[in-house]
């Protein structure tokens, strides 16, 4: 049978792997920059911490673990003469891959409130995991990149988000990417003032899907979940939404201005905009998109979500949002949040895309030594043990090398992995080193050497 691996997952090559740790080390020094802190969490968590806190959909996607041994035998028989996989699952798994990096941060916190000194700022870049169908930029096993700081309501962390994404997309040389922007109190209102407030979720995510499904298939879903078509003409103007962030706001602050609610999301919305003016942005544009919903039930105010460079086919490249009530989930009220999120696998296809890989290098030695004598193999290796311990980078090709064709193997090794200096021969402590860009060949001693490389 011929190996594979599962849809939606993927092997990453040497190369691939030091393009991605060129977008991971330059999102990692933008959030120490702004002061973020690390943190891990497990890679699974308990279920109850994880269900119910994503919505309907997000709930479907989480891969839940099965219990170990015999998972059965704790089932009630009549769920499963029933095959009712909804109830049954909670009876046969206690466990479930991480969905996102954002329900775990807030469990964290909860658990570790005593030792951590608010206002809080962490950065996590581990790998989680949807159970989603497999598209291009869409993957079933794949890494965030998050930071998030808890226990403070402050507007202008919103605006720092919006400036750490634009520090880091000009920095990955993404310019012209659009930091979208909305706010949930505004979406709220909305739903209040069409008098659907007790549909606000259906609401949302139906209008989160606009640029994917068009007008028609918001409206059409709208009405299956029950939304009035009365309702549904009264926010009819925000599928044309169009104009400057200002008139955009001008706009809604007249539409909500009967909803307290939505009149104090239009407020929250424009100081961040007006201080984004203000400060200015590097490459990014900030843009206000009143249909940006993000379908989370955990959003409680801003709304964050990156979209590529224009010609670029792609989905969000990041996204995020304050969630004043997440944590009071798991028993800690009153703790503030708000968080971002880069998606490090989309980044990397759009900077595939558009050729800005040139300048990262594959990880390789400084120095390599040819095996042509195996008498001389000890001295070698204590040259390299030599080497290291000055931190420079060198290797020793294993491989005896006696005869021409088994010698041009070793140097063509060299020359596929672009390696700068090679040592091919040593006699009586001497070492002769071959500069590979230059073709220039010197005899040194070990210091010399030593030395040469340091240079």
């Amino acid at each position: 049978m011929k190996p594979s691996i599962p849809k939606g997952t993927r092997d990453f090559s040497p190369t691939e792997i030091a393009n991605r740790n060129y977008i991971f080390n330059t999102i990692k020094a933008a959030f120490e920059t702004y002061g973020f802190q690390p943190i891990e969490t497990p890679s699974f968590e308990n279920f109850s911490t994880l269900m119910g806190k994503y919505g309907e959909e997000g709930d479907r996607l989480i891969f839940k673990i099965l219990n170990s041994g015999d998972y059965l035998k704790k089932a009630e028989e009549k769920l499963l003469s029933e095959k009712d996989s909804t109830k049954l699952t909670s009876q046969i798994s206690e466990k479930a891959l991480r969905y996102d990096l954002t329900v775990p941060f807030a469990r964290y916190v909860v658990q570790h409130q005593n030792e951590i000194t608010f206002p809080f700022k962490r950065y996590q870049i581990q790998p989680v995991w949807r159970a989603d169908r497999p598209q291009k930029g869409r993957f079933r096993e794949f890494f965030q990149c998050d930071a998030d700081v808890v226990g403070s309501k402050s507007l202008w962390q919103e605006v720092e988000f919006v400036q750490l994404y634009d520090s880091v997309f000009s920095k990955l040389g993404l310019a012209g990417t659009t930091i979208k922007i909305n706010n949930r109190k505004i979406l709220s209102g909305i739903a209040e003032v069409i008098g659907a407030k007790d549909k606000l979720i259906d609401f949302t995510v139906a209008l989160d899907k606009l640029d994917k499904i068009g007008k028609d298939g918001v409206v059409k879903e709208m009405l299956s979940k029950g939304i009035t078509e009365e309702a549904i003409e009264k926010v009819s103007p925000l599928f044309d939404f169009s104009g400057s962030n200002a008139n955009k706001l001008s706009s809604l602050e007249t539409m909500l201005q009967t909803s307290e609610e939505g009149t104090r999301g239009v407020e929250e919305l424009r100081f961040v905009c007006d201080a984004i003016t203000e400060l200015g942005l590097e490459s990014a544009n900030l843009e206000v998109d009143v249909t940006l919903a993000r379908g989370l039930n955990y959003y409680t105010g801003a709304i964050f979500e990156v979209g590529a460079p224009e010609g670029v086919k792609m989905g969000s490249i990041g996204g995020g949002g304050r969630y004043d009530d997440l944590t009071g989930i798991f028993g800690l009220k009153d703790v503030s949040g708000v968080g971002i999120s880069f998606g490090l696998d989309r980044i990397y296809l759009v900077l595939e895309e558009l050729g800005l890989f040139k300048t990262v290098d594959l990880p390789k030695p400084k120095v390599i030594f040819l095996n042509f004598d195996a008498t001389t193999d000890v001295l070698k290796m204590k040259a390299i043990k030599n080497l290291r311990e000055e931190n420079i980078k060198s290797e020793f090709y294993p491989d005896l090398g006696e005869s021409n064709k088994a010698q041009k193997r070793q140097w063509k090794y060299v020359s596929n992995r672009a390696i700068e200096f090679v040592v091919s021969k040593v006699v009586n402590d001497v070492f002769t080193l071959k500069n590979m860009n230059s073709g220039e060949q010197i005899d040194y001693s070990l210091s010399e050497l030593i030395q040469k490389l340091k240079e």
